[in-house]
């Protein structure tokens, strides 16, 4: 864009919210809350059920989070998980920009390949660009541990949906929790709605107590910015197109 106006966003103000919102679907998957919440909805005493599940219910000291994209939320997501004892590795498209806290390694985006089979939780948080439209197809997913989730928190489209309702039918991999999609709301008719190894959460995981004043705060601080000709928070780049 050659435009002169200036751009600015409010990531600093929902990152810190979707990278909770990620550690909640992280224990979601690894404790197989899901597959109780159905129990519960049943009326079931579904003990048996749930442990017999694959992936069984795990620990999360000691796995591996693989983080795509080390932005406002992937870096605070690295701070949490690696304060549960998990380690995290990640990618980024610009790796000489280095780690973030909690980071044991950085990958080029050219190797995300060497992130997902290390991962047994892989994380998307990266934005949408032209390299990074259906980042996930299905010659990634066939590159996961069969027992590693997907967690989508960026966009629907970083992901082939197709294939990767076809890998999660075919338990090629342990599973998924999805917070955004393709298309939304998601279609009542989506393979994903039905699935026991999918925890799906409706594009809320930005949303939080007292999110609207975090943003007025936001903007008003950037507006005094302004007034005094100061550099502003929160900056766009136009021509990464975040």
């Amino acid at each position: 864009m050659n435009s002169e106006v200036v751009l600015t966003n409010g990531r600093d103000v929902h990152g810190p919210v979707v990278a909770e919102h990620v550690m909640a679907l992280i224990f979601g998957l690894a404790k197989n809350l899901h597959l109780a919440a159905r129990f519960q909805q049943k009326r079931e005493w579904g003990q048996e059920p749930v442990w017999d599940a694959i992936p069984h219910p795990r620990l999360i000291a000691g796995a591996t989070l693989g983080l795509v994209g080390l932005g406002s939320i992937g870096r605070p997501v690295a701070k949490h998980a690696s304060a549960l004892g998990m380690r995290v590795i990640a990618t980024r498209q610009n790796p000489e920009k280095g780690k973030a806290d909690g980071v044991e390694q950085v990958f080029p985006s050219s190797q995300l390949d060497q992130l997902l089979a290390q991962s047994d939780y892989v994380v998307l948080a990266a934005p949408i660009t032209a390299n990074t439209e259906h980042l996930i197809g299905a010659e990634q997913l066939s590159q996961m541990k069969p027992d590693a989730c997907l967690i989508n928190v960026g966009r629907g489209q970083l992901v082939d949906e197709i294939a990767l309702a076809q890998a999660l039918r075919e338990r090629k991999i342990g599973g998924a929790a999805l917070d955004v999609f393709e298309k939304e709301p998601l279609p009542a008719d989506s393979p994903f709605w039905d699935m026991e190894n999918v925890l799906i959460t409706p594009h809320t995981a930005g949303l939080a107590e007292k999110l609207w004043e975090r943003e007025y705060a936001l903007f008003s601080e950037n507006l005094r910015r302004y007034v005094d000709h100061q550099p502003l928070l929160a900056l766009v780049d136009k021509q990464k197109g975040y």
